[in-house]
């Protein structure tokens, strides 16, 4: 958010698509097919969304009338998703498109969000994150993407185990919030998401501070996604798959980066961070508990 306060990515705007993607569930991660009328819901403008290529992608489109979005039927507790999506081209300022995973509970909500911001053209794109636990948000982080997202697709993935909550692009981590309830400090595993996809118009905090305004001239504005993947434990479902330690995202290789994730984390936060919240101290005099026990 460019003035860091708090987004509440339009909740309930959520609408259709239609996909073929994995969702695993049971004990240890078993696979079915999934289409949109066995798991998705439609509840709003129906007319802002396009099938193209056979119904393999989706085409949300946001104008002066309506943006568009999508939700899952059911909620997971722990595992992994990932989308891949192209982004609005051109001239996108004060758009966002976010893809994130939410509880959907009225006060005490977790939340993990990835939210694409809108630039001027010729700018970067600029990628926000944040996580809320246990009803506790406002911990924004921002990277420039370090490409093109709108010229291709590029994929955005969430890695949710009891050690860790790991985003990532084209597989590489841009940002790892580490399981420190030892310290006191909230993590997401009591509530089960639903996984969320929105494209709406938020031009006044989302591109440099509400500064840049959205030109609606340049309506509509499309962005494109495919290829979704979900693998996590359904709630309700078995009460032993959250604590399952055979479900392969709770493996060793899982439970922290491995060397090279470490060295490309590393390279993003140097030369990708633009903002963190940890170093805000304009909102935060006292660096949040979190931050202090390294996140």
């Amino acid at each position: 958010m460019a003035t860091m306060a708090y987004n509440p990515l339009m909740k309930n705007i959520i609408l259709p698509f239609f996909l073929h993607f994995l969702i695993a569930f049971s004990f240890t991660a078993l696979a079915r097919p999934a289409t949109f009328t066995q798991d998705f819901r439609i509840t709003w403008a129906d007319s802002h969304i396009r099938q193209i290529e056979g119904g393999r992608t989706i085409q949300l489109v946001l104008d002066q009338y309506s943006g568009c979005g999508f939700a899952s039927k059911g909620k997971y507790l722990f595992g992994k998703v990932s989308v891949a999506i192209k982004l609005v081209p051109g001239d996108s300022a004060g758009t966002v498109t976010a893809f994130y995973m939410n509880s959907d509970t009225d006060t005490v909500r977790d939340e993990l969000d990835f939210e694409f911001l809108g630039n001027r053209s010729g700018q970067p794109y600029t990628v926000q994150t944040n996580v809320y636990a246990h009803g506790k948000g406002d911990r924004e982080q921002r990277v420039n993407l370090w490409f093109d997202p709108a010229a291709a697709f590029h994929t955005y993935s969430i890695l949710w185990n009891h050690h860790h909550v790991v985003f990532s692009v084209d597989e590489i981590p841009i940002r790892v919030y580490k399981n420190n309830e030892a310290k006191g400090i909230p993590f997401p595993k009591f509530q089960p998401m639903g996984v969320y996809s929105t494209l709406w118009e938020a031009d006044d905090w989302a591109t440099r501070g509400g500064l840049e305004k959205i030109n609606w001239s340049n309506a509509p504005f499309n962005a494109y996604m495919k290829d979704f993947e979900l693998e996590g434990c359904p709630v309700p479902g078995p009460s032993t798959c959250p604590s399952s330690p055979s479900n392969w995202w709770e493996g060793g290789a899982y439970q922290q980066l491995s060397p090279a994730q470490a060295r490309s984390y590393r390279w993003v936060r140097m030369n990708h961070l633009i903002y963190d919240y940890c170093t805000d101290k304009s909102r935060y005099p006292v660096t949040p508990p979190e931050c202090q026990a390294g996140i």
